[in-house]
């Protein structure tokens, strides 16, 4: 089975692009603890590729379509909200139904792109995160998934037989 983490970015200075000290030391935390990862894509803004260098991964692509999901799309679906309410909100096939499609072409591309048994990390931003997992797998209950991902919180991603197949939200503790 194929696994791909998304997560989002570290802590960074409130007026600046970069991450401060406590963010990358947050990312060298949950960095240690986990991969190895074949494949590493990020946003194209530098607090998402910093994140993934200072966990200590090369990043092998950035990619504009995670950076931004555009006015139409955070009309629909602002950020920060639960998980549950981006499922609920993709189920009306809006703007953000359609983006939450593209990241899932996206991401299942990803997925042939690494071994059998790999795993790829993705690191992007919130509410990119939550609309990317509620359209891989829109029939998970997300009721128990809590409020939006803070920094370096994500989800894990099970691909099987082309598909995702299940998920785990995945939370940071302080």
């Amino acid at each position: 089975m194929k696994i791909l983490e998304i997560r989002r970015h570290s802590i960074r200075n409130p007026l600046g692009d970069h991450l401060n000290q406590k963010g990358v030391t947050l990312a060298r935390r949950v960095g240690s603890a986990i991969g190895p990862f074949e494949r590493v894509v990020t946003s194209t803004h530098l607090r998402a590729f910093e994140t993934a260098i200072a966990m200590g991964f090369a990043v092998d692509e950035q990619n504009e379509l995670m950076s931004t999901y555009g006015r139409e799309v955070e009309k629909e679906a602002p950020w920060p909200q639960p998980f549950a309410n981006y499922a609920q909100i993709i189920k009306h096939k809006g703007a953000a139904a359609g983006y939450a499609q593209k990241l899932t072409q996206y991401y299942a591309g990803m997925m042939d792109l690494i071994s059998e048994d790999g795993s790829a990390l993705v690191i992007n931003h919130g509410g990119v995160v939550e609309l990317g997992v509620t359209g891989c797998v829109p029939k998970t209950d997300f009721s128990t998934w809590g409020d939006s991902v803070s920094y370096c919180e994500g989800a894990r991603l099970f691909w099987d037989e082309g598909k995702f197949v299940n998920a785990e939200v995945l939370r940071v503790s302080s």
